[in-house]
């Protein structure tokens, strides 16, 4: 818990994966590319446990599995909805599911998220190289959050940018390289 009560204790990484894979299987298949990141990014992150730990009360507490929350546009009044969706099994299901429960949410914020959830906020109009995000100064919100850019065609191949911020107490560089090499994965088996 070195971290824990640094000013800021949480540290950002941005970095660039190959998804031609995965924009050709959506694609094909007629799935949300935004839902396909969330499920593969939530997915990848689950996988390693360093990503499941919070502060609970004070304590330090290992979730089993951590859900899903991600921003939505509504087209019409450009504002975004935070919606959760459960983190189920299958791509395809889990796409159909989160969509289904992002259109049928009629607020914006259905209360404050809870520390079973990753945060996941897409930006798919700007290309980036570093994000940064709000600050509450609360020292033990261990969520990790999660954002990627616009993708972009790079020698032949669709690239995208992909930031991950997580609470230092929990989260190392190490641990984010395991998440890079398991989504990279991912993506590269669609």
């Amino acid at each position: 818990m070195v971290f824990r009560n640094s000013v800021e204790p949480a540290f950002c990484v941005t970095f660039e994966l190959d998804i031609t894979n995965l924009k050709h299987m959506v694609k094909n298949q007629g799935i949300s590319f935004t839902m396909a990141m969330v499920y593969a990014v939530c997915k990848c992150a689950n996988e390693i446990k360093e990503f499941r730990y919070r502060f609970v009360d004070g304590q330090v507490v290992l979730f089993d599995k951590i859900d899903t929350a991600f921003t939505y546009l509504n087209k019409d009044t450009e504002l975004f909805k935070v919606v959760n969706a459960p983190l189920i099994d299958g791509l395809k299901q889990y796409c159909e599911l989160a969509v289904k429960t992002a259109d049928g949410q009629k607020e914006y914020f259905t209360g404050p998220l809870g520390n079973d959830v990753f945060q996941c906020s897409p930006m798919p109009w700007v290309t980036y190289t570093h994000i940064s995000h709000t600050n509450a100064g609360k020292k033990d919100n261990a969520t990790p959050l999660f954002d990627w850019g616009k993708y972009y065609e790079k020698n032949g191949r669709t690239v995208i940018p992909i930031s991950v911020q997580a609470h230092h107490s929990f989260v190392d560089g190490l641990h984010i390289g395991k998440f890079v090499d398991k989504l990279q994965k991912y993506f590269n088996e669609c």
